[in-house]
């Protein structure tokens, strides 16, 4: 039996250290803040709760597992999962609007059919042909194995994006994915789903490689789907898990060192002084300067910046009209001028905003409320000061009347707001300007990869967004995974089978 340290409480730690837990070692969870879950947090006043991080769950497949391989109850035996259906509404600068069903692909094209015109279904569907072959052909290797040990980029770009000849001019083919919504989509309301799922991810369609076209793709054939009481409710579920199988918890504590000893990570030294010895360290957070007594082998970040979220939480008088939707999402009119501010350190006068309306009691003081919030990808706190009190009131504002298409008479039913931004983001997880980790991609030579869950270190390993396979509950989880693998079965392991 190894004794295991784990540095930070978020959910791709957690499942790590419920794993290591099972596997017969004594794991101990050393988290920085006064509580689990990392990103997915919760705020409540007056009787709303809130989710403060993700609100729906994509690929609930993984912490179906996580749940099998822990004990004899089922994920569902331990949280509520509806699929949500509409899975998005969406409202396009034009004033078209097109509600999409949830994992039906002949509902998505007869939808996008009626909405957009004859032949636009058609064109999605053939798109996400495309993007399922990437799927394919990406999964295992970028998703399900441990980086290889020498650094190299796991395959190209999987897209097989289609040979447009042109008369007189060279063919071409697109390699981001705004060439896959300009030559393959062709019609900007396309272009702004795809557009709108790789911002929602922290993805600039500009410079994301064409293998992004997998996150539209995941979502429409594995659905979307809501945690009963808020994604918060899926971090309490794997922290009980963790306690249910020994793992301990130590909370306000901050590791500032990784300590090593013969060449191999050895412990950690809490700011409070104390040293853990450990055989095992896993770092579930984003490193602090001086953490690491090596270099870890963590890749740059793709692109000028790793954005952050701007989140407006609505407390709401009246309850929601019949039909409402879950999630809206109101799109931009000026895409270029937006991807321009958000990653090149500036606010979007316009900006895409993702409006999530549960119909779900936990959430409100009664019947006669609603609680609302509002989601932007904005840049990371830095290049905006986003403690600027004044920048904050008027973002929120702009951020509020966009919204207010997508939910009547909303200014009017307002009882009050509350406004996260990346500043408090950085100050509560420790991510650097407070940047939320997008997945891992293919392609780009490797430049949308993360640091690997291996370390240069021995008994150092790396898991949760920051690591491979990168951002979202779902890849989180999935880096738990191989974590837990690559301590029992050591380097050799090569994923799950």
């Amino acid at each position: 039996m190894a004794r295991i340290a784990v540095i930070g409480a978020g959910t791709g730690a957690m499942a790590a250290a419920a794993r290591l837990s099972v596997a017969g070692h004594r794991v101990t969870v050393y988290e920085r803040s006064p509580t689990h879950g990392g990103s997915l947090g919760r705020h409540a006043r007056d009787g709303f709760v809130f989710d403060t991080g993700p609100g729906l769950l994509h690929l609930p497949a993984v912490y179906r597992d996580l749940f099998v391989k822990t004990g004899k109850e089922s994920l569902e035996q331990c949280v509520t999962l509806t699929q949500v259906d509409p899975a998005s509404r969406h409202l396009f600068a034009d004033g078209t609007e097109v509600s999409l069903p949830n994992a039906s692909r002949a509902g998505v094209t007869g939808a996008l059919d009626r909405a957009l015109g004859a032949g636009a279904g058609a064109r999605w569907g053939d798109f996400l042909d495309r993007a399922g072959a990437a799927w394919n052909r990406s999964r295992r290797p970028l998703l399900e194995e441990p980086l290889p040990e020498d650094g190299t980029p796991p395959l190209r770009d999987p897209y097989p994006a289609v040979r447009s000849r042109r008369l007189l001019r060279p063919a071409r083919q697109a390699r981001t994915v705004a060439e896959i919504g300009a030559w393959e989509l062709a019609d900007p309301r396309l272009a702004a789903l795809l557009d709108g799922h790789a911002l929602a991810y922290g993805l600039d369609p500009r410079r994301a490689p064409a293998s992004a076209a997998f996150l539209p793709y995941m979502e429409e054939t594995f659905g979307t789907w809501y945690v009963a009481g808020g994604m918060r409710a899926l971090a309490d579920a794997v922290h009980a898990r963790c306690v249910a199988r020994g793992v301990e918890f130590v909370f306000g504590a901050e590791a500032v060192r990784i300590t090593e000893k013969d060449g191999r990570a050895a412990g950690l030294e809490l700011a409070d002084g104390t040293s853990v010895e450990a055989d095992h360290v896993v770092l579930g957070a984003p490193p602090a300067p001086g953490l690491l007594p090596v270099p870890d082998g963590g890749r740059p970040a793709a692109g000028p910046s790793v954005p952050g979220r701007f989140v407006v939480m609505l407390a709401l008088r009246g309850g929601r009209e019949a039909g409402a939707v879950h999630r809206t999402v109101v799109h931009t009119g000026d895409p270029s001028a937006e991807q321009e501010a958000v990653f090149g350190g500036r606010t979007a006068e316009q900006p895409t905003v993702t409006v999530l309306r549960p119909d779900d009691p936990a959430t409100r003081p009664d019947g006669e409320h609603e609680a609302v919030t509002l989601t932007v990808t904005v840049a990371p706190h830095g290049p905006v000061d986003w403690t600027d009190a004044a920048l904050r009131e008027r973002f929120r504002d702009t951020v509020i009347g966009r919204a207010a298409e997508a939910v009547p008479g909303l200014r009017e039913r307002m009882l009050h707001t509350e406004v996260r931004t990346p500043a408090e983001t950085a100050a509560d997880t420790g991510a650097e300007g407070g940047s939320v980790p997008a997945p891992a991609l293919a392609g780009a030579d490797g430049g949308y990869l993360h640091a690997g869950n291996r370390t240069p270190l021995p008994g150092l390993y790396r898991a949760g967004g920051w690591a491979h396979p990168g951002g979202g509950t779902a890849h989180a989880g999935m880096s738990g995974a191989l974590v837990a693998g690559l301590v029992v079965e050591g380097d050799g392991f090569r994923g799950s089978q």
